[in-house]
């Protein structure tokens, strides 16, 4: 499944939040897990955190529980998903 612009963004945003300076982006797609032991990405639950923070900052969207965040956060595709369901901003990218 090729990246939308806004899954390439996340991803990209992601890696830059948890600090993951020797991860390939342009390897991820969009339905890889981003968390949990199938990941390539090695994020814990403080980089989920983080990431929560900074969707919740970017593109005014709130994850408010430890389930809803289970869900969300388990691909760039689920999460772009979610951000384009919540978010207060038009986001006018290209699927």
């Amino acid at each position: 499944m090729g990246l939308d612009t806004l899954e390439r963004e996340l991803i990209e945003a992601i890696c830059t939040t948890c600090n993951l300076q020797d991860v390939e982006t342009t390897s991820i797609k969009a339905d890889d897990p981003l968390i949990g032991p199938e990941s390539a990405l090695g994020i814990d639950s403080l980089d989920a955190l983080e990431i929560v923070v900074m969707v919740q900052k970017d593109y005014g969207v709130r994850i408010e529980s430890e389930n809803t965040s289970r869900i969300v956060l388990q691909s760039a595709a689920s999460l772009a998903s979610h951000i384009r369901k919540y978010s207060p901003y038009d986001l006018d990218h290209g699927e």
